[in-house]
């Protein structure tokens, strides 16, 4: 009899012989991610704009972009509280557009569920345009020519990030997924 030359089939997460998830990891990421791209936002950065693009929020939309259905719906009130604590804003601000961009992003993944990359790249750039503006607007500052010069930079920026955060989501979505060896 030959003995087996042939190792165990691997696949991306990991051999599945004696493998499961870490239950901890496949539904803490996400959330920890997001709160981490949260305190990112506030790093002391000597800047005399807001350059800073809404890391936290990016990382929501990625998040909820890339694996649908992960987050749920109501996920936007406490990470939307968690920024509010952190970010300055008034109390609120983030809970209302968090939990909205979540709500539009569910019923445009009814309308639209066959979406790839470059469609959401769109879509995450249009929504984030809207946040921006509207996070501006709650904020109380005066909307005029030199804040919409500084938005216009702060967009850019965040425009040009998406693609990096979504290959960081990726990333991290791999590492929520891989398969530690069972004790049993």
């Amino acid at each position: 009899m030959d003995p087996l030359r042939e190792r165990p089939r691997r696949n991306p997460y990991g051999s599945p012989l004696n493998r499961v998830h870490s239950p901890v990891l496949a539904s803490g990421v996400p959330w920890l991610s997001i709160l981490l791209g949260s305190v990112l936002q506030i790093m002391p950065i000597a800047s005399a704009l807001p350059l800073m693009p809404p890391t936290g929020f990016m990382m929501l939309l990625c998040w909820r972009l890339i694996r649908p259905g992960l987050l749920p719906v109501w996920a936007g009130i406490p990470l939307g509280l968690f920024d509010d604590l952190l970010s300055g804003q008034p109390l609120g601000s983030a809970i209302l557009l968090w939990s909205a961009t979540l709500l539009v992003i569910e019923l445009v993944e009814a309308r639209v569920p066959w979406r790839e990359f470059r469609l959401d790249w769109l879509f995450a750039i249009a929504i984030l345009a809207v946040y921006l503006v509207l996070a501006a607007m709650v904020s109380g500052g005066q909307i005029g020519l030199p804040v919409v010069g500084v938005l216009t930079v702060q967009y850019l920026f965040t425009c040009l990030l998406y693609p990096g955060a979504a290959r960081l989501v990726g990333w991290l979505d791999r590492l929520r997924l891989y398969r530690f060896k069972e004790i049993a």
